[in-house]
């Protein structure tokens, strides 16, 4: 994902997990909203600009952010 700078910027930055949200769930940071639940309405085809509709708390860096933690979790390796 790239930041405002034009710099490489971590899905770290907008998603978050903690204990007593959510019940851990990952989620985008300042919301109630599960990382899954974007991921869900992407898989069903949704646009980014309709998932912004639906959510308007959600900038598009905050899908995106979504799109590269599942990235990475896609990329885990069990040693």
């Amino acid at each position: 994902m790239i930041d405002n700078n034009g710099e490489q910027a971590s899905w770290r930055q907008r998603i978050v997990s903690t204990p007593d949200v959510l019940g851990g769930k990952p989620r985008v940071d300042g919301t109630r909203i599960p990382v899954a639940l974007i991921l869900g309405y992407l898989a069903a085809g949704s646009s980014r600009d309709e998932i912004i509709i639906e959510f308007p708390d959600l900038a598009p860096a905050d899908i995106a952010a979504c799109l590269d933690y599942a990235r990475d979790l896609a990329e885990y390796q069990v040693v």
